[in-house]
């Protein structure tokens, strides 16, 4: 991005010398002009300069350098059954549930030798689980006859299969497959919108500018780190501003601290992505 062109406000020369004088982009220091970085700007639809959302991140990859995923699979294709039954459910629930099922079930092929009865028995913990079970069947059916019997590593397949959204798509694409995508849950919608971070008003428009605006080299856990923060940090009811590592950077109207907490690694912890 290019700085817009440097002007000068006013020259006063006192005792013989100029007053140091700031403009959009010029200082006059002793009657000489010298180029100053433009102000920065802010870009994607965010209310935040690129340093800013630079250092937000930096600060959760100190806090949380390695987020990891609760839900519990051997392969691609579990790992998109599992994510499928999470919906409305904890993760917690789905891998108590899921566990059996994995056991004699890991392939397309074998949860549809099962049928949706038998699978409907072992889920029968999990929310919904009646049309989740007929949702199992129906994506086993499908990666079959249509992807010989290989979960496809492209959102635009993915989301072509029964049951499956984009924020499963997104999920499975990351652990699955490891490439950086944003699963927008209701935290990260809520934070996107709260902190001026990325709104929009669908999680769609939420994704799209965090895409946009995340640094590269955050991006692969971006959405991990916002997951965290907006559980146990960014609350949805009342914010625990004293708590939080970014007090001083966040633009949120309801924000209660300026000053932000301790940058210190925190204990390992799993992200429920249900």
């Amino acid at each position: 991005m290019e700085n817009p062109k440097p002007k000068i406000d006013q020259v006063k020369a006192i005792s013989g010398k100029a007053e140091a004088r700031f403009s959009s982009g010029i200082a006059e220091t002793e009657g000489v002009a010298v180029a100053r970085p433009a102000k920065a700007r802010n870009v994607g639809g965010t209310r935040y300069t690129a340093a800013e959302i630079h250092e937000i991140f930096r600060r959760f990859s100190v806090q949380r350098p390695e987020p990891k995923g609760e839900l519990e699979h051997v392969n691609p294709f579990t790992l998109l059954v599992a994510v499928v039954l999470s919906a409305q459910a904890t993760d917690a629930g789905v891998n108590k549930a899921a566990r059996a099922l994995f056991k004699v079930a890991d392939t397309p092929e074998k949860m549809l030798a099962l049928g949706e009865a038998n699978v409907g028995d072992y889920i029968r913990t999990i929310g919904l689980w009646r049309n989740k079970a007929k949702n199992v069947i129906a994506l086993s059916e499908a990666l079959i006859d249509r992807y010989d019997s290989v979960v496809p590593d492209d959102r635009d397949e993915l989301v072509k299969l029964p049951g499956v959204g984009r924020k499963t798509a997104n999920v499975v694409l990351s652990m699955a497959f490891g490439q950086s995508t944003m699963a927008v849950d209701t935290h990260i919608f809520r934070i996107g919108n709260r902190l001026g971070l990325a709104p929009g008003k669908t999680p769609e428009e939420v994704e799209a500018r965090l895409m946009k605006v995340v640094p590269s080299e955050y991006l692969y856990h971006a959405h991990h780190w916002l997951i965290l923060h907006g559980r146990y940090v960014c609350k949805a009811r009342k914010p625990d501003c004293p708590a939080c590592v970014i007090a001083d950077i966040c633009k949120a109207a309801e924000k209660t601290s300026e000053i932000p907490a301790p940058l210190v690694p925190l204990p390992p912890q799993v992200i429920d992505l249900g």
